[in-house]
């Protein structure tokens, strides 16, 4: 049997392209004993290795980042002038960066290159004459675009993802999303979430929460409570509250940070009643793979909130929370709210690793 080597490439811009990542490479090593993976990535190693089995040593990880994201003030907010800086970096960085990756892809013996979603592998991946695929529920010439209309400095920044985008062979199209045309090339994947496991009882004894309770998930890396918006929470004494680490509070009777490590997130978000969070991409998919009711703040300086607005309320029981009641703990009214919120009108197929898998390995 060949061997076949996959290059894989996961921005670093949020847990949510880690998790997808994680199905779609899971799926594969699972399913094809041939095949080896090499992940770069900025992504934390530990998060991806509890996520991921090591394919009896066929999975390699290493660092590196190939785009920039969107820099963030906290979960919610993002700091856009910092974003560019960083992306005119990363522009005069290209070239170099191009020139060095192909080289890592020949020296790897690559067959594939997949790209979840920086331009640069794709560069890469088309000097090196290796056949390269993106997946994503965005791109990021589509995220900056706005920025462009508004300060010029952003165009050069526009047109290099647009450049790298083109060289791709092909673009799997996850749910929620635009309709990303600077593709050539496009197929649509189902849902690429799969339920976690409800541990309630696990969870109570591990934390001291009460499992007679509702519990409540606060889905944030970080979120800025000062002590009034604590004590606000901790004053919600019909519900437990839960983050996954690093996101923390000491000492806050009704407040428990999990480790990942200990619990994995999807499992803890299976063990709650609720969600609390900003439409994302990996966190609305969790929500509906656990057919979990979602109370959602709204994004600034993000054109995919609109989007991901729309498509939350298609698929999910939902609430709106305003930003300024979410960042003053004020989540009463909302918590209120979501009990008689409207059942969903559509279902989401799922699938969406096991058609990715099919669709690489017959590219190679």
């Amino acid at each position: 049997m060949k061997r076949l080597h996959i290059a894989y490439y996961i921005t670093a811009h949020g847990y949510g392209h880690g998790v997808r990542s994680s199905e779609i490479i899971g799926a594969l090593l699972a399913a094809h004993p041939a095949v080896s993976i090499t992940v770069t990535t900025d992504l934390p190693e530990i998060f991806l290795r509890s996520r991921l089995p090591d394919g009896d040593g066929r999975l390699v990880v290493r660092p590196g980042a190939f785009d920039v994201g969107m820099v963030q003030k906290d979960s919610i907010r993002v700091d856009v002038a910092a974003t560019l800086a960083a992306t005119l970096e990363l522009l005069e960085e290209r070239p170099r960066l191009v020139d060095y990756e192909a080289e890592v892809l020949r020296g790897e013996g690559a067959d594939l290159v997949v790209a979840d979603i920086p331009s640069i592998p794709l560069e890469a991946a088309a000097a090196a004459g290796i056949p390269a695929v993106a997946v994503g529920n965005f791109s990021w010439d589509w995220i900056y675009a706005p920025f462009a209309l508004r300060d010029p400095r952003w165009r050069p920044v526009v047109r290099m993802f647009e450049e790298g985008y083109r060289k791709a062979k092909l673009l799997l199209k996850l749910p929620f999303s635009p309709a990303m045309s600077i593709f050539p090339r496009r197929t649509d994947l189902p849902l690429l979430a799969r339920p976690g496991r409800a541990r309630r009882r696990e969870l109570a004894a591990l934390t001291g929460a009460d499992a007679n309770k509702r519990w409540v998930l606060l889905s944030f890396t970080s979120l800025e409570w000062n002590e009034p918006a604590l004590d606000a929470v901790e004053a919600l004494n019909a519900f437990e509250f839960f983050t996954v680490k690093p996101l923390e509070w000491t000492g806050r009777m009704n407040i428990h940070a999990v480790d990942r490590r200990t619990i994995g997130f999807s499992d803890v978000l299976a063990s709650s009643d609720v969600v609390i969070t900003k439409p994302g991409y990996g966190i609305l998919s969790d929500c509906v793979a656990n057919a979990r009711p979602i109370i959602y703040a709204e994004r600034e300086d993000f054109i995919e909130y609109p989007m991901l607005e729309r498509e939350l309320k298609r698929f999910l029981r939902n609430v709106h929370i305003p930003q300024a009641d979410l960042y003053a703990g004020r989540l009463g009214p909302a918590l209120a709210a979501i009990e008689s919120a409207t059942e969903p009108r559509e279902i989401l197929p799922r699938g969406g690793a096991e058609k990715a898998v099919k669709t690489l390995i017959g590219l190679m």
